[in-house]
């Protein structure tokens, strides 16, 4: 496994629409369908990765946290499952009821939404404003598989706490670090 980092798509730019299939609930949602109030997070993730395995726990946190807050929150699973059955619809399921997913899983089947949002990694975070201009894109915490530093979400709530203040999200942002996407 190749570590990868994220694109960093330029800030400012609009969320990307997307329609995909809930593997949680099994019907298609869109941006508009998962939008919060006071900003939205989208985040490509998948099963198997080790990075997404460590991340999990504080992504749900996270999730629980601020979704009472006015925030959205949507995973995606772009990679390509003929070659990564472990990343399949049904396993997606499986996975979200394991780990207490609060939020709805998509399937990225045709790999055009990860293109759209320019995302390379798993786990990839994108935080967007409630105007759907991206704030924040790059790291959960600076916490990695095996490196000993706690999993705090540090930076993702940091910029979510930022909008929250009224106050700017700083644009020194580090990128994610995990497996790449897997592509087609």
């Amino acid at each position: 496994m190749a570590l990868t980092p994220s694109t960093m798509l330029p800030l400012n730019t609009k969320a990307p629409h997307f329609h995909l299939l809930d593997t949680i609930s099994g019907s298609p949602l869109t941006y508009k369908n998962i939008k919060g109030k006071k900003g939205t997070v989208v985040m490509f993730i998948c099963n198997h990765c080790p990075y997404v395995i460590h991340v999990n726990e504080e992504i749900v946190r996270i999730a629980n946290d601020y979704r009472i807050l006015g925030f959205g929150f949507v995973a995606i699973s772009s990679n390509n499952v003929v070659k990564y059955p472990q990343d399949s619809p049904d396993l997606m399921y499986k996975t979200a009821m394991e780990n207490d997913y609060t939020f709805p899983y998509l399937y990225d089947e045709s790999q055009e939404v990860a293109k759209a949002y320019d995302a390379a990694c798993t786990p990839d975070f994108y935080l967007f404003d409630s105007e759907d201009l991206l704030v924040y894109r790059g790291q959960l915490d600076d916490s990695r598989p095996g490196n000993g530093i706690p999993l705090t979400g540090r930076s993702l709530r940091e910029a979510m706490d930022a909008i929250l203040g009224n106050k700017m999200v700083p644009t020194a942002q580090k990128p994610s670090m995990g497996c790449g996407i897997k592509w087609k």
